[in-house]
C-alpha cells in the first residue's frame, strides 16, 4: 500500500437491515483509511435522512481524491425501493451485486480489503439463489477451494471445522480431508496474517467428552485424533480433541492462540458473550482480505438510530491490521 491511504470496500447488505444505518454511522468516526460504501446512493442518502444524520454522500472514483467529511459511494442500483424493517425478495440480486463489486475491486488491487454488514440469507433464498452465507459465496466467487470461518473478539480466537450446515450434517462433513485442511489454513493464516511465528490451536472434539473413548461416538477416534497426529508429526503446534465443555477453561486458553470449534453453535456462542458485540468475522484463505460483522441484520433497529457500531468499527481495524500485512491470507 505504501503511503497511500488504504481503500476499504464496505458493502451495506441488506438494505432493509441496519447495515445502511451502520455505514452512514461512519461519518462520525475518523478512521485511518478510504472507506467506499457500496449500494443504492439513493437509498442511503433517505436512510440519512431517517436517521436525521447530516451526512455528505459523494460518489466514488477510484482515481479521485477523498472529500474531507463526506462519505464516498459505489452506486449499486436497488430493484426495488426499501422501507426500514421490511424484506423485499426482488432485492436479493441486488444484494449479491454489492458483493461482486466489492470482490472485484479486491482481486483487481482497487481495494486492500473488503468489509461485508449482514445479510438476509432467507430473502436472497426467496430471490431464487442458493446462498448459504458469505464465507461460501465468496470463496465461490474467489475460485477458493477451502476457506475456514474465524470470529475474534473478547480476547478470542475461534475458527470453525464446518460453518452454515444443519447439525445432523455435520458429522459427515467432518472427514480427515476437510478437518488438515482447515488446519492448514488456520495456521497458515495465524502465521501470515497475524504474525504468530508458531500458531498454537486448540482442537474441539465433536461429541460430548470427546466421544468417551467411542461411547458417544467415534468421530475422534476415526478422523480428529488421526488429523492432529499426522499434523503434530509435520511441526503444527495442535492440541486435542479437547471436550468442547472445557475447551474455553482460561487456564487452557493460555495455551493457544486460536481454537477450532467442530460446528458453528459450539464455539461461537462463547465468543459472542465475551466479545459483547465487538466481535469480527474474518475469512481465512481467500486471497483478498475480507471481514465482517459479527450479528445480523436487526430489522427491527433499522431507520431507528439506535443501531450499535462497535463490531463494524472493529471490522474496520482488523481489516487495515490484516491488509497492512501485506502476504497472502493461508
Amino acid at each position: 500500500m505504501g503511503s497511500r491511504l488504504p481503500v476499504i470496500a464496505l458493502t451495506t447488505g441488506e438494505p432493509a437491515g441496519i447495515g445502511p444505518d451502520l455505514a452512514l454511522a461512519l461519518v462520525r468516526e475518523a478512521l485511518p483509511a478510504r472507506i467506499v460504501l457500496i449500494g443504492d446512493q439513493g437509498m442511503l442518502a433517505e436512510r440519512c435522512r431517517v436517521l436525521g444524520l447530516a451526512a455528505v454522500l459523494r460518489p466514488y472514483s477510484a482515481g479521485g481524491i477523498p472529500f474531507s467529511g463526506a462519505l464516498e459511494v459505489e452506486h449499486i442500483s436497488l430493484a426495488a425501493p426499501v422501507r426500514p424493517g421490511h424484506l423485499d425478495p426482488v432485492n436479493g440480486r441486488y444484494v449479491l451485486a454489492v458483493l461482486d463489486r466489492a470482490v472485484d475491486g479486491c482481486l483487481s488491487g482497487e481495494f486492500d480489503a473488503m468489509v461485508t454488514a449482514p445479510v438476509h440469507k432467507g430473502v436472497i433464498n426467496d430471490a431464487g439463489v442458493a446462498f448459504t452465507g458469505h464465507t461460501e459465496y465468496l470463496a465461490q466467487r474467489t475460485d477458493t477451494g477451502h476457506v475456514v470461518m474465524m470470529l475474534v473478539g473478547g480476547g478470542l480466537r475461534v475458527a470453525l471445522a464446518t460453518t452454515h450446515l444443519a447439525l445432523a450434517d455435520v458429522p459427515r462433513a467432518i472427514t480427515p480431508a476437510s478437518l488438515t485442511e482447515t488446519l492448514r489454513v488456520v495456521h497458515a493464516s495465524l502465521r501470515d496474517r497475524f504474525g504468530i511465528a508458531n500458531p498454537r490451536i486448540l482442537v474441539s472434539g465433536l461429541n460430548p467428552h470427546s466421544g468417551e473413548s467411542g461411547h458417544l461416538g467415534r468421530e475422534e477416534i476415526d478422523v480428529i485424533e488421526p488429523v492432529i497426529r499426522a499434523l503434530v508429526a509435520e511441526g503444527m503446534a495442535l492440541e486435542g480433541p479437547v471436550p468442547a465443555d472445557t475447551l474455553f477453561v482460561p487456564e487452557r486458553l493460555k495455551r493457544g492462540d486460536c481454537a477450532l470449534a467442530m460446528f458453528h453453535d459450539q464455539g461461537l456462542p462463547v465468543l459472542k458473550y465475551a466479545s459483547f458485540g465487538r466481535g469480527v468475522n474474518v475469512t481465512l484463505g481467500l486471497p483478498i482480505v475480507r471481514t465482517s460483522v459479527d450479528h445480523g441484520t436487526a430489522l427491527d433497529l433499522a431507520g431507528t438510530g439506535r443501531a450499535d457500531t462497535g463490531s463494524l468499527i472493529e471490522a474496520l481495524r482488523l481489516a487495515l491490521e490484516l491488509a497492512r500485512s501485506g502476504r497472502p491470507a493461508g
